[in-house]
């Protein structure tokens, strides 16, 4: 595990997020704030990340572009690059995942490997929903997963598109 650079906290309309960097980018993005945290100030690259959850909060913004240093197995991070693909207002199932990974039989372990994101937002986890559409599987809270989809126009089955 690579040394923390900076760890602060930015406020959003989904409550605290903890943020912390590396020498290499952004490491962790948590809804509320550890109680082990010990923020250390901000740096250039979580000044950059405030200006981006800013636009991304009032729907200006659909990628976000500040490098990532995202700690995990092989396999973690092969699913983490994964949720990068899902474009802004797009969903996709977990079956769907493990199938672009290759291997449908790893939906479990995609799922786990979702729920351990240590970059909520910034890798879209909140946009991989269940088989028939529903809302499923966010470490954070269901309600946050449909605010965040929400935010991207997404609408639940029934209510004006598919939601994929």
């Amino acid at each position: 595990m690579r040394a923390i650079k900076a760890g602060v906290v930015i406020p959003s309309p989904l409550g605290d997020l903890w943020v912390e960097t590396t020498d290499r980018g952004l490491s962790r993005l948590w809804f509320g704030v550890p109680p082990d945290a010990q923020p250390t100030g901000s740096n250039e690259l979580i000044e950059a990340l405030r200006y981006q959850l800013d636009e991304y909060w009032a729907g200006r913004l659909r990628t976000f572009s500040v490098p990532l240093d995202l700690q995990g197995s092989p396999f973690q991070q092969r699913v983490w690059q994964s949720l990068l693909t899902i474009a802004w207002g797009k969903t996709r199932t977990y079956l769907e995942q493990a199938l672009s990974l290759g291997d449908p039989k790893t939906i479990r372990a995609v799922a786990a490997a979702n729920g351990r994101n240590p970059v909520a937002v910034v890798v879209p986890c909140h946009r991989v929903v269940g088989s028939d559409g529903s809302l499923t599987g966010y470490a954070a809270g269901l309600e946050k997963k449909r605010f965040l989809l929400e935010l991207e126009g997404w609408r639940p089955f029934g209510q004006g598109n598919l939601g994929l």
